[in-house]
């Protein structure tokens, strides 16, 4: 006779066994880490070449400047994107004024502008000729522009606030969420004792919510880790920029990987605060079932001072840059039509950016499916850790790997035929797209972990009770189940690979330009509105996972049901 309790334990040791047996899906995972591995290893041998007379130069003329830069913008984008991230999470979390529920998104929207566009557009927006100070000096009456002197952008204060408008949405959503997922009870104690808004904010939902918020900040600062167009453009010598000028300009790639071993001393100290963050968050979520504070209703000055604190972000974030960018394309349309090589840029574009999210998809299935398999979630912290590394210490590293395949492959070739090959991913696209699936992977990663985290295991035993193999749970159980997954991570993985300029400017092949290339090279050239209708798109199509994340991010227990409760 059979017994239910006796098949399932059947089930879950043929599934077990199975496990066992199916190695072939944990050692892919193994060397999909050991490949994200590879460039940060190689960092060490590449900077190892030229440890003699360099390394002192660095440190007496380039290290000292860069590395002085590069604390200050970190450090004032921290606080920009702290103050603005966690100000209008609170009062989206726990007010009520006019155009709340319209701030409850819009407040995303700048995440569709990359950093390098946004320095784009305000260089060409506020010089002194600009269409921004010409309407100032139209309205005050002023002719000479000399008579209207206006904050130079071209600075490290100017690159601080324009990170900070880009970036404060990694702050706002993590902050948010945090809010949300506090209980009302503690905030009602502290109002029956006495305590006003700011101080039960001060005292009690600020340090509660301090976790989520030292991961928005983290994030955030690790974006700013990888820019290059924007430090670039508003004159600041980083020292992600300094790994781009001392191997391109200086052709020294020793040089470039020492520094680029200084920027992942920084980046690994990021992502110790980064996961402090996140272990402390699960303890901190404890409450997150029970009842989310009561809104508060702002009326009068308070209403209209909440209106403006969430306006301006996305106002200065994205209205003033679309809306740029958008009359200049338009201008530029009038006057000499479409450039015909944006088609072909265009198409680069895609090309890349698609290889690449396949490429990073079906690793990131591989490694998700060797966890569920069993394989230890270390491995799947190795194979994403290539998020947290910036796109010009990723374009270094990955030389010394690419040329030892590409020598092996030639060799075998040579023995085998007698003729020489060329070189199969060194200097071609493939560099580049092996780039973008390493810097990406985390995203289809963590995606199909969350995924996979929502399948019980019951549906794997009865599979393999019923006689089925590892591969067909996987192709007939798992996919389809996992296809919004897949469907949201390929999105993701596709935007960022289409905006991502430090990696490349660096691993592109010769002579092929991407959307992102354009726009660096019209700016760098200071032709600005030659690349207007190239940044516009990149914009608009980076709105697609900014419309996603807005959805995903907002607690379905925390939804109103109507209008008026989402004002």
């Amino acid at each position: 006779m059979f017994c239910p309790g006796e098949g399932a334990v059947t089930a879950f040791h043929l599934n077990r066994h199975s496990a066992q047996d199916s190695r072939a899906l944990p050692l892919a995972a193994l060397v999909i880490a050991a490949v994200v591995l590879a460039p940060i290893l190689a960092l060490a041998l590449i900077a190892e070449e030229g440890s003699g007379d360099l390394w002192p130069h660095l440190v007496a003329n380039v290290l000292p400047h860069a590395l002085t830069e590069t604390a200050l913008l970190v450090a004032g984008v921290g606080v920009i994107v702290t103050v603005i991230g966690t100000g209008t999470a609170w009062l989206i979390a726990v007010c009520r004024f006019p155009g709340r529920g319209l701030f409850e998104w819009a407040l995303l929207l700048p995440l569709a502008v990359p950093t390098y566009i946004q320095a784009y557009v305000y260089l060409d927006a506020v010089h002194p000729l600009g269409p921004i100070p010409s309407a100032i000096r139209a309205v005050l009456g002023m002719d000479n522009p000399r008579d209207l002197p206006l904050p130079e952008v071209r600075s490290l204060w100017g690159c601080v606030l324009l990170l900070g408008l880009v970036l404060y949405p990694y702050v706002y959503i993590t902050a948010r969420a945090a809010f949300l997922m506090q209980t009302a009870s503690a905030l009602d104690a502290a109002r029956t004792l006495g305590a006003g808004a700011w101080e039960s904010f001060a005292r009690i939902a600020l340090p509660l919510a301090r976790p989520a918020i030292a991961v928005g900040v983290t994030l955030a600062l690790m974006e700013t880790m990888n820019d290059v167009g924007a430090s670039e453009f508003l004159g600041v010598q980083t020292l992600t920029l300094s790994i781009y000028s001392t191997w391109l300009n200086r052709s020294s790639l020793p040089g470039a990987a020492q520094i680029a071993l200084a920027v992942l001393v920084l980046v690994l100290a990021l992502v110790l605060i980064e996961r402090w963050g996140r272990r402390h968050l699960k303890l901190d979520n404890v409450g997150a079932r029970a009842r989310p504070p009561i809104r508060r209703e702002l009326s009068g000055g308070g209403a209209a001072a909440a209106f403006l604190g969430c306006l301006a972000p996305v106002t200065l974030g994205f209205l003033l840059p679309a809306g740029h960018l958008a009359y200049t394309a338009l201008q530029r349309w009038r006057f000499s039509g479409i450039s015909p090589t944006l088609a072909t840029e265009a198409l680069n574009t895609a090309l890349f950016a698609a290889l690449g999210t396949a490429l990073a998809l079906g690793c990131g299935l591989i490694v998700a499916m060797a966890v569920r398999l069993g394989l230890s979630r270390t491995v799947a912290r190795i194979a994403a850790f290539g998020y947290a590394v910036p796109g010009t210490v990723l374009a270094v590293g990955l030389l010394v790997p690419l040329a030892a395949f590409d020598n092996m492959i030639a060799s075998l070739v040579q023995f085998l035929s007698g003729h020489a090959s060329g070189l199969l991913l060194s200097g071609s696209g493939a560099a580049l797209v092996i780039a973008y699936a390493i810097r990406f992977l985390a995203i289809p990663i963590g995606g199909l972990e969350a995924g996979y985290a929502r399948l019980g295991d019951s549906l794997d035993m009865a599979a393999r009770s019923l006689g089925e193999s590892a591969g067909g749970v996987a192709r007939r159980i798992h996919l389809p189940l996992l296809r919004p997954a897949l469907g949201g991570a390929a999105l993701l993985v596709f935007v960022d690979c289409m905006k991502e300029l430090p990696a490349t400017l660096m691993l592109r092949p010769l002579n092929v330009e991407t959307l992102a290339t354009h726009v660096y090279g019209e700016a760098a050239r200071g032709t600005y509105e030659d690349g207007a209708l190239a940044a516009l798109l990149i914009v608009l199509i980076g709105l697609l996972p900014v419309s996603l994340l807005a959805r995903l991010s907002r607690p379905a227990s925390h939804q109103e049901a109507s209008s008026g409760s989402s004002r």
